[in-house]
């Protein structure tokens, strides 16, 4: 089993986000994701000791890291918290806190969570098909793949893995597992090889990649909790404070886009009203038009950057 200290996550764009958050140094910041506290202590660095960061996870081993690492930080108010980032109101309102000056999110799955075996993220390391982020859940990738019928798991094979063959592979699991559950991740990809035609065994990425994907998402509730911070962030700032969200895949990036959309301008009058009739007022302004994304350089020293997208959005009060 690994340790706390074995749990490092490489920040992605690091020095951008840091950048964007645009920090305070007596502000309250939420780093909703906080992992390893790789981003967390990049807060911490630029805040003084009027300063508040409150880091937020719901992987006990994250949790055990930050709480070991925050013994660097003696003079600095570091508040760590098991929860998943969705409950971020329920966290600040328990603190009596009603606005904040930084929320930061770096979504999807961790280095560390799917470089350990047992945690059974990986389709290329064999480890229990757990795919738990909080390992207190009952619901794992297991259950899904063993308990589901078969329209259940293609749907989410096509909507949360965007998988062209979700039927084929849904079909081959519920056929195979009635003589044999699946309980090994390498199993489970093996066969989902197996159920694809030949010519998509021989893509650049591993055939079982897009289902991996989609099952973790299902047993983590990822697009939800995404879209329930995103919901409420924004409302969350002060006038001038900024929301850095970092995505990996296409399905949280597009909730991210949107919801800054949303929040930028949520009026729904029709085009032809000479004025606003719906009432809805805007929250403040997207900084960034185009994603940030990691440059050459990042990406060849941590392969994990390739597909990250930063969204920034910056809360501007009316008056």
């Amino acid at each position: 089993m690994s340790s706390c200290s074995d749990f490092e996550h490489i920040p992605v764009l690091f020095n951008e986000t840091i950048d964007a958050l645009n920090i305070k140094p007596d502000g309250i910041y939420v780093d909703c994701t906080a992992g390893g506290g790789g981003h967390s202590q990049g807060i911490l660095n630029k805040l003084s000791s009027k300063g508040i960061l409150i880091s937020l996870d719901k992987d006990d081993e994250a949790l055990a890291t930050c709480r070991a690492k925050s013994a660097n930080h003696p003079d600095k108010d570091w508040r760590i918290v098991k929860s998943d980032f969705s409950g971020i109101k329920a966290v600040l309102d328990e603190m009596g806190i009603e606005k904040v000056d930084g929320i930061l999110a770096d979504l999807g799955v961790s280095s560390h969570q799917i470089d350990t075996d047992e945690r059974g993220f990986s389709y290329a390391k064999d480890g229990p098909l757990d795919m738990r982020m909080d390992s207190t859940q009952p619901l794992s990738a297991a259950v899904v793949v063993n308990s589901y019928d078969e329209k259940d798991l293609v749907r989410i094979f096509r909507l949360y893995g965007e998988e062209k063959f979700a039927g084929r592979i849904a079909s081959g699991i519920v056929r195979d597992r009635n003589s044999e559950p699946f309980t090994r991740t390498v199993q489970l990809a093996n066969k989902i090889a197996s159920y694809v035609p030949g010519k998509a065994r021989n893509e650049d990425q591993h055939p079982a990649r897009r289902c991996f994907q989609a099952i973790r998402i299902e047993v983590n509730h990822e697009l939800d909790s995404v879209q329930e911070l995103l919901d409420v962030g924004p409302k969350l700032l002060r006038d001038g404070g900024r929301m850095a969200v970092i995505s990996f895949h296409s399905l949280e990036d597009r909730i991210v886009k949107e919801m800054y959309k949303e929040h930028a301008s949520p009026c729904t009058c029709p085009r032809e009203f000479p004025v606003c009739v719906c009432g809805k007022v805007s929250l403040g302004k997207v900084i960034t038009n185009k994603p940030i994304i990691a440059s050459d350089e990042e990406i060849k020293a941590n392969s994990r950057a390739h597909c990250c997208k930063l969204r920034v959005f910056e809360r501007i009060e009316q008056n």
